[in-house]
């Protein structure tokens, strides 16, 4: 990929796979606004990169718009935003508190809509098109029990791509979700993923089992695929949830009907019960991540 003349905002890059973003985009060329709310894990990742740090708490519209006018002031323009940025309060739903939910919605979900909307005014008074990478999960994508706030607001991170790609189709700006997989401070939350976390820290590899069938690997894994969206290859990609971690690279499934069935003037509860078995409710979804064992 060669990403040289452009430039990237990355949000929560001060460590983990903000950083390894960061770094891929840098690596390929491209000038990046770092972003973290720890000061010095900003700057040390600017330094790192050949970049500038811009440090505050993804949520409101204030250091949104100060990212945008960071990127335009250091370098001329903003081609590429990724919104990285994300924070934990997981609990179970009857112990969970008003501020658990807020805190969690503020810095992923509404973090992403003003950093969004800061960087598609930059680029549509630029006229060239650019994109807009966002972070999802598979939490978002199936649930994940204790995780309330967190898989409510990724799911509505893919509902962002989604809208936003038909939106800003006509001025050349993509806009996917990246749902990844990688041994973080937030993935070793995981019950089946938490031994893996420890044995990297350990400083041992992600055997082959967990780099392919639970698709789990490293920050670095991940990177890949921000670069190539932020590149002129993947122009014609837009309004995709794009799964990438370990070994594999996959795509998500917008939500669909899967069964119907119909009757003459409708439905009343008595006729839903009566068909229910053998028809909608012959074969329900399942919910959770069902990872395979070892």
């Amino acid at each position: 990929m060669d990403l040289t003349g452009k430039v990237a905002i990355v949000t929560g890059s001060g460590r983990g796979l903000g950083l390894a973003y960061a770094r891929e985009l840098a690596a390929n060329g491209a000038k990046v606004v770092v972003n973290d709310v720890d000061a010095d894990a900003a700057e040390a990742a600017a330094k790192e990169v050949g970049g500038v740090a811009e440090v505050g708490a993804v949520g409101g519209t204030t250091l949104a718009e100060a990212l945008v006018r960071r990127a335009v002031g250091e370098f001329g323009r903003l081609d590429v935003l990724v919104t990285n940025a994300g924070v934990l309060r997981d609990k179970v739903l009857w112990k969970m508190t008003d501020d658990d939910f807020d805190t969690v919605v503020d810095v992923h979900l509404r973090g992403t809509f003003t950093c969004a909307r800061a960087a598609v005014r930059r680029m549509r008074e630029q006229g060239e098109g650019g994109r807009l990478i966002l972070v999802g999960s598979p939490a978002g994508q199936r649930g994940n029990f204790g995780q309330t706030n967190y898989s409510a607001a990724k799911a509505g991170i893919v509902g962002f791509a989604r809208t936003w790609s038909m939106e800003l189709a006509r001025a050349r700006i993509t806009v996917n979700a990246v749902v990844p997989v990688a041994a973080t401070a937030m993935t070793e939350t995981i019950p089946g993923l938490k031994g893996y976390v420890d044995a990297l820290r350990a400083g041992e590899p992600v055997p082959s089992f967990a780099r392919r069938a639970l698709a789990f690997g490293t920050p670095e894994d991940a990177a890949g695929l921000v670069a190539f969206l932020a590149s002129d290859a993947a122009a014609g990609v837009t309004g995709q949830a794009i799964g990438i971690g370990g070994d594999r690279l996959s795509l998500w499934s917008h939500p669909k009907q899967v069964a119907a069935a119909y009757a003459e003037g409708g439905w009343s509860a008595d006729a839903i019960a009566e068909a229910w078995p053998t028809t909608v409710g012959a074969e329900l979804e399942t919910v959770g991540e069902n990872l395979p064992a070892e």
